[in-house]
Formats: C-alpha cells, structure tokens, sequence
C-alpha cells in the first residue's frame, strides 16, 4: 500500500452533491480530492430536473448560464403526486420561478468542468473507498484503485456516495425507514418507430405527467424527448413484494411499459441505460459521526417525486460547505458544524414525509380515489397550491435561529432583487459569489457596516442605495445565501444583535486565523 496523501477534506462520491461541495469548499481555499468508484462520468439521464431553490444557488456562485445552455427547457409549474392541478411558483419572490428540465449528466458536467476550470480540481476515477478509520486529528481513507490501494488522510471526509453509501455502512449509521410494494422502472431508450407521434420538448409539468390510469396496479408517463435521439421511460406497478421490487430490471419491461402506453404506435429500438427504482423511505439517524459526514443520497432515500432528490442533496451540499471550510480554516464558532445535521435533518425528513404521501396518493387502485379526489379540491385553493408548491421546490426553507421568530426575513432565503452599488446595478445574488457572509446595508445603515471590519475575509460589508421589496434596511446573509440577522434603520438593538449574530455564525472577531496543517498521519497499522 502507498503512502498516505494528505488533504483537507475528502468528498467520496462525484453526483451533483458531491461536486457542489467540492466547488464550495475549493471556493473557501480549502485542500480537497474527490473519488468515485466508477471508471468514467455518468452518461445517463437519472434525475431529470432542477428546482427554482437550485437554480438560485446556482445562479448565486456563477454557474447557472451553463446549465441553462445545457438544458432541454424550463417549465413554470409543478405538481404534487402528478395530480391533474399544477402549481406555480408566483408568490415566492424567486428571481427564477421555474423548474429547469435537464439530465443529471449534464449538471453534472457542468459542475465537473467548472470544478476543473477554476480550482484545477480533478476527478480521481476507479477510486473506491474500501475502509475508513478515523481518530482525534483526522481521518484515513483506504481507497482501492487500478494501481493498488492507497492511503488518503484528511482532516475530514464527506459521502456523497448515494443510497448504498460505503461511507454509512463503515461509520455504522442506522438508516431506519419504510418500504412498500412498488416498483419502479426508469430508461433512456431510442425509438424504431413513433417519434413524430410524441410531440416536442415539455413546455408545461403537464406534458411531463399524463398518468394512464387504464390499469389499476401500474403507472406510465409520457416519452420525454431527451437529446440525440434519445427517450426517457417512466413507469411503475403496485403490488410486487420486496423481492420483486429488488430483481434486476429486464429489457422486456421497458418494451412492455411503452406499449402499454402507446400500444403500436410506438416501438423502442435500443435501451442505453435502465434502473430500477422504489418508494423506500429512508434517512441516516446522524448526518455527522465525529469528523465524517453525509450528505445527499448517503443522508437520505426516498421515491423520487417532485424531482426533490437531486435538490435535496445540493442544498445538503451548500449548507454543510462553508461550515465545514470555517471548520478546516480554523474560525468556526463552536457548533457550527454541528448545526449542519441540526438544519438539514429536518428538512430531510420533511422531504421523506412528503414523498411517503405522494406515494400513496400515486397508488392507481381505486380505495385511494376518494383521497385524490380531495387532494384535487385542495390543491384548488391558492394557499394550499402556494404551500406545496414551497415545499417542494425548496423555497420555504427556514432554519431557526437566533431572531428568526421575530421578524419575516431572519432564517430565510435572501431575495434577490436588483441593487445599486457604486452607481452600477446589479442582483443581489452576484455578491454573494465570493463564498463570504455578506453584511449588506443601505444610506440610512451605512455606519453598521464597519461593524463587520473585524470579521474581514469572513464576511464582505456592501452599502446599496437601497433594499427594493425587503423588509429591512440592513441584513447579514451567510454564504449559503440565508439571512442570519435582518433590521431597520430605527431598530436601536440593531448594532449589539449584529455583533451577536457576526459572532454566532462567523467566529470570534479579529483577524482570521492562520491555516492550519493537513491532519497528521495516524498511528495506525495497516
């Protein structure tokens, strides 16, 4: 075995989760190496669609225009158990209130090449985590790879490596949860026959859905035109015990489930790629077990409805980033790693709550019409659609902290408008590109600003000419883009609650400290 390399922290797992964190902890000048078990980077569809959360975030650290040129199409609705009432994002103050259509692949290429591009971080490939040990300075990964096992070690270590995590199981996480009988099939196929018959790129989460409901046991959605020819299959079937749900997906149920759709008229030529999938609800009881975390699908499994996973695990992403770069950096205020799992856990769990009950509203059998029937009703109601719609999309997000029950903003996402600094307009989102907090103040709050010189190189102070459509005229947003303190030029409590709040959430105030050393090597055997 090779010598030990060293780093800062190491990501295992290169999906979309992985690949965010890496770009926000390679953002905050942290060492990072990510490794992936597979040869080469994933060339299928998988998730199909980002959430107007994710594309803010993206928007916010510069990566967005990519995506959208990578993308098949937006859609400015959303659904909640493919119900036949669609729900829009109107009324959250998105700058961006639309879902982005887009294969995995391609966010993930996006993310890759811009990981490479502005860091020159690379993939290590036929990198598979084989044992981990951790102790009181740093954690030893052995990872096997065409040239033989070799040895990293770093201060800290993050799976982002899916649902059968190799990081969960060797840290001994329970992942307790639920399963039911269903079964999933999901496949990027190319078409013999049909293709003029299916019409064009989705305009509308309608062309997405379309449940038949000719058979009570199964489920199937309409061909989603891809790229290059290429189909996404959807479809599913009650009723199959655990095992069944757990047998390799054959050929000829993608060929069954289109011509049960489309009987004739449609004929699939080759499959390129089919996976199996299930409404199995699960989340690991702990996000952090001492200096090794999870995030993403290693964090939590659920049916993929709503196309909340792949948001999921980005947000995942975005939180625990900056936490743990102040972590390594040396500033972290005591229990700001901790508040990772203290935040995200509740989401995670909302999440698995929420695509339990789709599950069940999903179901075509006919005990659970009347339940969907009053589900159409409600979602009939603007404050009902208006919720929903929140949650799934990621835009209701509040962490409680420190203020957040006394005023709208504290807690909450930051909105994004338009902004005049230095004479020259611009979104707010574009100041938060550097990965820093950001104390931002208006005319009549200039003087807080200087509060946060000794946080300098943690958190930027900006003065606009004003706040448009904000209830505040000063707030401090942490680099994950969510309010942590929010005033008014009248509120004379404002300027101690600041200094609270730059110390609860970025540290002691004085200069940063010095970066330490890569965790030295452990005296284990091997």
């Amino acid at each position: 075995m090779s010598t030990a390399q060293s780093t800062d922290v190491v990501v295992v797992g290169s999906g979309p989760t992985g690949l965010t964190l890496a770009h926000e902890l390679a953002l905050a000048g942290v060492r990072v190496i990510v490794i992936d078990k597979l040869a080469d980077p994933n060339e299928h569809s998988k998730a199909l669609g980002l959430q107007p959360r994710t594309v803010e975030v993206l928007d916010m650290r510069g990566l967005l225009g990519a995506v959208l040129e990578r993308s098949l199409t937006q859609v400015p609705d959303a659904h909640f158990a493919g119900l036949p009432v669609v729900m829009n994002y109107r009324g959250w103050g998105s700058r961006h209130p639309y879902g982005v259509i887009i294969p995995q692949d391609r966010v993930e290429g996006v993310l890759e090449e811009a990981l490479a591009a502005r860091y020159g971080i690379e993939v290590r490939r036929s990198h598979e985590l084989v044992d981990l040990e951790q102790d009181a300075d740093g954690v030893t990964a052995t990872v096997a790879t065409p040239h033989g096992a070799v040895r990293l070690r770093s201060r800290y270590l993050v799976g982002c490596d899916g649902s059968r995590s190799a990081v969960r199981k060797r840290l001994g996480v329970a992942f307790p949860g639920t399963r039911t009988a269903f079964s999933g099939v999901v496949a990027d196929v190319t078409l013999k026959k049909g293709a003029d018959a299916l019409g064009e790129r989705p305009k509308s989460i309608r062309d997405l859905l379309g449940v038949d409901k000719a058979h009570q046991d199964r489920m199937t959605w309409p061909l989603v035109p891809l790229q290059n020819g290429l189909y996404r299959v959807v479809w599913g079937i009650y009723g199959r015990g655990e095992t069944d749900a757990d047998r390799p997906v054959t050929e000829a149920e993608v060929h069954d489930s289109v011509r049960l759709r489309y009987g004739d008229a449609v004929e699939v030529d080759e499959i390129r790629w089919l996976s199996r999938f299930t409404d199995s609800a699960y989340q690991a009881e702990h996000y952090r077990r001492g200096r090794v975390l999870l995030a993403g699908d290693a964090a939590h499994v659920h049916l993929p409805a709503a196309g909340q996973g792949l948001n999921l695990g980005v947000q995942d992403a975005m939180n625990l980033g900056w936490k743990l770069a102040a972590e390594v950096a040396g500033w972290a205020p005591a229990g700001l790693l901790d508040s990772y799992h203290g935040e995200r856990h509740p989401i995670g769990a909302s999440v698995v709550e929420n695509t339990r009950a789709q599950a069940v509203l999903t179901n075509p059998s006919e005990e659970y019409d009347g339940l969907r029937a009053i589900f159409v009703q409600l979602l009939r109601m603007g404050p009902v659609s208006h919720y929903l719609a929140g949650m799934v999309s990621g835009l209701d997000i509040r962490y409680p902290m420190p203020g957040s029950g006394t005023d709208e903003l504290t807690g909450a996402r930051m909105p994004d408008p338009d902004l005049t600094v230095d004479g020259a307009e611009r979104p707010l989102s574009t100041l938060l590109r550097s990965g820093r907090g950001l104390l931002l103040t208006t005319g009549a709050t200039r003087r807080w600003g200087t509060l946060a010189d000794a946080w300098a190189g943690r958190v930027d102070a900006v003065t606009a000419a004003a706040l448009p459509d904000v209830p505040a005229d000063a707030v401090l947003v942490r680099p994950d883009g969510y309010v942590c303190w929010a005033a008014t030029a009248s509120d004379h409590t404002a300027p101690e609650r600041l200094t609270d709040a730059l110390e609860t959430w970025f540290g002691a105030p004085g200069p940063t400290p010095p970066r330490s050393e890569a965790a030295p090597e452990a005296a284990v055997s091997h």
